[in-house]
């Protein structure tokens, strides 16, 4: 993934070819969600029983639904929080590995079949060589920390700047870090994704805590 040009150029390439960031932040996070918990269309083996050419991973279709609190055991989570409320300097850091099978359902749950995501072939001849993982299925999984928190949390607003591209098959971790307690049970918290040793999303949230019945 080499460019010739500078980093400002770069984003602008990379934003024309993205669809609809994060101005439908919640949708995206369904989308994503859908992705990381295998919920999605039917199988796309061929009628003969067998691939459609590619690797077994990129037609994969889990058909089973995640309970709700559930963990895979490929997924990675580290909580730094004292007691069971939510308080300033608490932090959480969730790590998976975004899959070719996660990028499908994501392309098929948000509808964002942009062929840079999909098309291996066509791929290649940008500057990025190859496809890669949706920004918003990326940023998903800032989300996915914050379902880990103590609460129940509720998105209010989140600002992102996306940094660089994530290769298919890079694992990615969300660090999330609570900064300021606004009142009224609101949170501001740093929000960043990391591929690599490289800051890939850099952003804040506001989130508000409430708190939840009891599950059975």
């Amino acid at each position: 993934m080499s460019s010739d040009s500078g980093y400002p150029s770069f984003v602008d390439y990379w934003s024309r070819t993205s669809t609809a960031m994060f101005e439908g932040l919640i949708e995206a996070n369904r989308a994503a969600a859908t992705a990381f918990t295998g919920v999605g269309p039917a199988d796309t083996t061929s009628a003969d029983g067998g691939s459609d050419g590619q690797d077994d991973e990129r037609g994969a279709r889990a058909e089973e639904r995640i309970a709700a609190d559930e963990d895979l055991p490929e997924w990675e989570t580290n909580l730094e929080a004292d007691g069971q409320t939510l308080s300033v300097g608490d932090r959480v850091r969730f790590t998976k590995r975004l899959t070719a099978a996660d990028v499908d359902r994501f392309a098929a749950a948000s509808g964002d079949t942009n062929p840079l995501h999909l098309d291996e072939e066509w791929a290649a001849d940008t500057r990025f060589g190859d496809t890669i993982a949706h920004g918003t299925l990326v940023a998903g999984t800032i989300s996915a920390a914050l379902a880990r928190l103590p609460g129940g949390v509720v998105y209010l607003s989140q600002d992102l700047e996306f940094r660089a591209p994530v290769d298919i098959g890079a694992r990615v971790t969300a660090d999330i870090e609570v900064v300021e307690a606004l009142g009224g049970d609101r949170f501001r918290l740093r929000t960043t994704v990391e591929s690599e040793d490289a800051t890939v999303i850099d952003g804040e949230a506001v989130v508000l805590i409430e708190d939840v019945p009891p599950r059975n």
